[in-house]
Parts: structure tokens; sequence; C-alpha cells
């Protein structure tokens, strides 16, 4: 009699059993076939102990991961940003350059900026010149058209010339800042040109350089004390090849019982000084027809200016006269002007000269 599939398959049981019963558990395996691995072996391979490995190499790399974010949180970041419309239409001339439009431009920047601020990263802003990246370029055998040439300019900028930390402001405060700094920056270089080389005094051999830095420091000494309470607006010029060198020295002086104390309380912003005593430097040295102008302003009273002319290596005093026509004369036409309201024009304060003051 032929056997079904379901006959045989009973049949091929039964003969495990005498009774031709089914067995009760798994029919073994022939030899050679099926899962041959012991206890130890299922364990390493697959076991409950598989779900401890499994979790430390997954501990191990979310350890590596935290240990990179620490790092990239630790490590500072620097963006270069063009300022105006000018700069960016001089870099869309490079095809890797890939804004289409300045405001569009600033706004990637500024949301950049804030993503890395959230993150609690470190980021230095500077401005991107486009003709000093050009130079750059040049010099370092660079291709100006690849980003990574703009990204080792920025790095170089921000180690270079001036940068400031990014702090949550916007860019349109930012950017007034920079271009600041930059100013600063670069008329500090123009006037330390005009006093490299001088070589040194025909008379007394000293450095004419050296000697110039102290008597200008020496000067804005005497120009704290002179000056008084008050908020006051200090203004160096001094021509030079091109254009003149003007330096900015703001400083707030509390009234002292001497003019001496009311000089050790003034507020002078250290790099702004040492701009300013570069420039006014440049002049006692060069001998160049240059001037100073202090005006201050205090509670209750009328904004009072005052003027020194560049003259034998010192400041000395302007009239009345000369102060006010020095305000009131357009410097480009000659024209009068209408003198400003609320401001009192006063002649200079005589300054003690350096070799007049006992040592």
């Amino acid at each position: 009699m032929a056997h079904t599939p379901r006959d045989r398959r009973h049949t091929g049981d039964a003969q495990h059993r005498p009774d031709g019963r089914s067995p009760a558990g798994p029919r073994p395996q022939p030899a050679g076939r099926g899962d041959t691995r012991g206890p130890s072996e299922h364990i390493a391979r697959g076991g409950p102990r598989a779900t401890g490995g499994t979790t430390r190499r997954r501990t191990a790399r979310g350890g590596r991961r935290a240990i990179r974010a620490a790092l990239r949180r630790e490590s500072p970041s620097v963006i270069a940003v063009l300022a105006d419309e000018a700069d960016f239409a001089a870099m869309q001339r490079y095809a890797s350059f890939p804004f289409a439009d300045h405001p569009t431009y600033l706004r990637q920047a500024e949301g950049l900026l804030r993503a890395r601020a959230v993150q609690g990263r470190h980021t230095t802003v500077v401005l991107f010149v486009p003709i000093v990246y050009g130079a750059f370029c040049a010099e370092a055998r660079l291709d100006p058209d690849q980003p990574i040439s703009r990204a080792r300019y920025a790095a170089e900028a921000a180690a270079t010339g001036p940068a400031l930390p990014y702090e949550g402001q916007p860019l349109s405060q930012l950017i007034p800042q920079l271009i600041d700094a930059e100013e600063h920056h670069a008329t500090h270089l123009c006037a330390t040109d005009a006093l490299v080389g001088l070589g040194e005094c025909a008379d007394c051999g000293e450095d004419v350089a050296s000697a110039a830095l102290d008597r200008a420091d020496h000067a804005v000494q005497a120009l704290l004390r002179a000056a008084g309470a008050g908020s006051h607006h200090l203004v160096c010029s001094v021509p030079a090849e091109g254009a003149s060198l003007i330096a900015v020295l703001h400083f707030r002086a509390e009234s002292g019982s001497t003019p001496t104390e009311t000089s050790a309380a003034a507020k002078v912003d250290r790099a702004d000084r040492e701009v300013f005593c570069t420039v006014l430097a440049a002049g006692l040295a060069t001998n160049r027809p240059g001037g100073v102008v202090l005006r201050t302003t205090a509670e209750d009273q009328r904004d009072t200016v005052r003027g020194w002319a560049l003259r034998d290596h010192w400041l000395r005093p302007l009239t009345e006269a000369e102060v006010f026509d020095a305000y009131c004369t357009d410097p480009d036409t000659g024209e009068p002007l209408a003198p400003e309201s609320g401001v009192d024009y006063r002649a200079g304060l005589t300054l003690p000269h350096p070799e007049d003051e006992p040592r």
C-alpha cells in the first residue's frame, strides 16, 4: 500500500519508538549536520552575554563621539566676512564662490555664527578684503579660486590683523566695529613705517623713533592732566604720503583734588592710546605740520574745544582765534563754516616741555 506524505512522516517517526508513537523531543540531527556548537560557543556567538558586548561597543563609540564633540567645542574657528557690496562683487569672479547676492550672504553668515554660539563654540570674525586676499594667494602660490585658499586667508587674517570675538551681536553692529579696528590697524602700521629708518639724532646720537615715542607718551600724559574732569575726545592729525594719519582717543576723567589725580583716574583704552602715541610720535619726529584737538563735554556745561599745533617736536598751543578758524573753515574749499551751537572755542593750554620738568 502506498503511503501518502502524511503517512510517510508518521511512519518515519515511529521507527525511533517500539510502540510506534512519535518521540516527545526533537529528533537528533545526523552527524555532521545542524548546530554542533557547545554551550560556551552559544554564549560567545549570540547567547545572553552578547548583549553586554554590544553595549560595551556602543558605549565606546558614544564615548568617542562625546570626546570629539568636546574637542570641537574647544577648537576656535575663524569666519572672514565681506563687509560691503563692492568687496562681495570682487569675489563673484571666482567660480567656486557660491553666493549670488550680498544680503543673502550676510544672513547666512549671521545664521552660522548664531548656530555655532548655540553649540557653545568660540568664533573669531575678521574682515575679508579681496585685494589683500589676492596678494596673499600670489605670495603663498595658492589658487584664489579654491575654498581652502579662502580658509587659509581667514586664518592668516585673524593671526596678523584685527579680529573680534562673536558674542551674539548682529553683523550690522559687528561689521562697523571690524572696520574701525581695521582702520586703527592700518593707521598704526603707516605711523610705524614713518618712524622706521629715521636713524639716530645727529647731535646727541639718540634713536629718533624711540625718543619721539617717549615724547609722545609724555605729551599724552600732559594732555590728560590738562583736560580735567569730563568726557574727552582727543584727535591727532599728521599729514602723510597719500592721506593724513588720524588717531582718536576717547577718555573720561573724574574730578580729583589735583590734576595728577584727575589724570590717574582717566579711563583710556590701551590700544587706542598706543595708536594715538604712534601717530603723534610720527608727527613729532618728522616735524610735519600736524595738530591735536581736544573736545570736552562736562555735565551742565557747554562743550569746550582747544587745539595745539605740532611745532619744533612739541605741541604749541593755538590761540582762541586759531582754534575758531580751524573748526569753522571747510578743509577742502577754504570757505568759512558757521560755528557749532553750544560750543566754546578756547586757546590751547601750555603743556610742560619734557626738558623743563625735573627728572
